[in-house]
């Protein structure tokens, strides 16, 4: 066949395909059958009947999805089939004048399986999760694996696919999904983020790649509130994505031109009142946006491969921080700093941070590291828990943050040398007016007394949490009900008065004696 002849044949098809495109058209085929049988008998009837449905699949009018790929057990397919496949079912239900969807989800647990169980456990997890994905979904409905652990759905085109039907969908899929599975005789559990979007919320232009544009920012949506959220797309979302892709183009450069630095928030012990810490927390001072959230700029410097070097810079801070209040005569112990998972696989991470103590003469014993339960929970080998290992013994604290919510043994808290645990402030919160909270923790606080670590409760908000804890033997408390974070310089002055108030209660409390 010519050139020319392939474009006649094309164009001819092309339009066979508007004329019988959609599954409308399925329901003129009885019609013509029964009029193929008045005119030609039996012969014709038969013909008709295996040639109708045919001639209506040549024309394009399956399911679009299945015209591109034939979808196995482990099917995996790249952005530009995901957004042909997304492209092709917009057509098809926009020829019949009905509606698509398109669903993306994120799957949270498989890395862990791989590290523990192997990447064979993991691979078969993912393919059992695209086969129970499809079992909740109807015949014509396609799903693929779009990444190691996203998957995305396109429904086929249907009357009624509101915000309301997608949201049980998306339900039904996420319980089907997360249900435990034993693999390699373990059982092993999973969480499923769902974001959708309905092509009748796009506007009647909409491509393909808009809808799928549109899942994967209610995606990320549904994964920052994770684990196990659901979102649907939104205009306002939209316009979120737009000031956070602003945001990523920028935090880079603000990393390396000292926008971004700490901000200390004070820790009191509450024997003596006096301030037995600081944490340096990282905060972004944007020209024109001021102060940027911690939740917003973090997550994308951990996308960029940046959370080292925001440590780097954090630690160089930190200790001239503590090295200048030292100078000024303030008497601040130690500073503390947060090591994400990140930054804790960095095989040079103890000879580094030993080399900046030298630098500023400054003890290991005057720097906190704070890790998350989460971390050393999921870390029991490896480089990780050598470097915290490693760090414990040559001097540094170790602080076991958020502790209460992650799965840390007390045979990690031992191994780990953990100094002090950091109560998560879900056990603080209204503590002086909750009984059910109180004894709860009095019972962390009691079992780190026996194993002989100090506690700190963070999220501290209040005069009665602060005296609660006080009372209940908590050895220090961190939050805006003591001091909010501030910069490096004012802390020297908010030290400065909140000596002169401990001194002035002393005087006070002899007097009174």
């Amino acid at each position: 066949m010519t050139v020319r002849q392939w474009s006649r044949f094309s164009a001819l098809r092309a339009q066979v395909q508007r004329a019988l495109h959609g599954p409308h058209v399925l329901a003129f085929i009885p019609a013509i059958a029964l009029a193929a049988f008045w005119i030609g008998g039996e012969a014709l009837l038969v013909a008709t009947a295996l040639g109708a449905p045919l001639l209506y699949m040549i024309a394009g009018g399956g399911p679009p999805a299945q015209d591109i790929m034939a979808a196995g057990p482990g099917d995996i397919v790249n952005t530009i089939t995901a957004t042909n496949l997304a492209q092709a079912a917009v057509d098809s239900a926009r020829d019949a004048t009905l509606s698509t969807a398109c669903l993306l989800i994120e799957v949270d647990g498989l890395t862990e399986i791989g590290q523990r169980a192997g990447e064979n456990a993991a691979d078969a997890f993912r393919d059992l999760t695209l086969s129970r994905l499809r079992n909740a979904l109807r015949r014509d409905d396609t799903a693929v694996r779009i990444g190691d652990a996203r998957y995305m759905v396109l429904l086929a085109p249907s009357l009624r696919l509101d915000i309301e039907a997608l949201l049980y969908l998306s339900t039904r899929i996420q319980n089907a999904l997360e249900e435990p599975a034993s693999i390699d005789n373990a059982m092993r559990y999973l969480a499923a983020s769902i974001g959708f979007c309905g092509s009748s919320r796009l506007k009647d232009e909409a491509t393909g790649k808009h809808l799928l544009e549109a899942a994967q920012i209610a995606l990320t949506e549904a994964i920052a509130n994770g684990p196990s959220a659901i979102r649907s797309w939104s205009e306002n979302m939209r316009s979120a994505h737009k000031q956070q892709k602003s945001l990523q183009s920028e935090v880079e450069r603000a990393l390396s031109n000292g926008q971004i630095q700490p901000w200390f928030q004070p820790q009191i012990c509450t024997s003596t009142g006096r301030i037995s810490g600081v944490e340096a927390l990282a905060r972004w001072i944007h020209p024109e946006r001021g102060i940027v959230p911690p939740a917003q700029f973090l997550c994308v410097l951990e996308e960029a491969g940046k959370m080292e070097q925001l440590s780097e810079v954090i630690l160089q801070h930190a200790l001239t921080a503590l090295r200048s209040w030292d100078q000024a005569g303030l008497d601040v112990p130690r500073v503390s700093v947060n090591f994400a998972d990140a930054e804790l696989r960095d095989p040079k991470l103890v000879q580094r941070i030993q080399w900046e103590l030298d630098r500023f003469g400054l003890t290991a014993q005057r720097l906190g590291i704070e890790v998350l339960e989460t971390v050393i929970a999921a870390s029991p080998e490896g480089i990780v828990a050598r470097n915290i290992v490693e760090l414990g013994r040559i001097g540094c604290q170790i602080d076991l943050d958020d502790f209460g919510i992650g799965h840390a043994s007390i045979t990690s808290l031992r191994r780990f040398t953990v100094h002090r645990l950091k109560i998560d402030r879900s056990f603080i919160t209204r503590v002086d007016r909750d009984e059910d909270q109180q004894r709860m923790l009095a019972a962390v606080l009691g079992m780190a007394d026996r194993l002989g670590l100090e506690t700190l409760a963070e999220g501290v908000e209040s005069v009665g949490e602060h005296a609660l804890l006080a009372q209940l033997g908590c050895d220090h408390v961190q939050g805006f009900g003591i001091a909010r974070p501030m910069p490096a310089d004012q802390m020297i002055r908010w030290a400065q008065d909140h000596a002169a108030r401990i001194s002035r209660a002393q005087k006070l409390g002899r007097s009174t004696g």
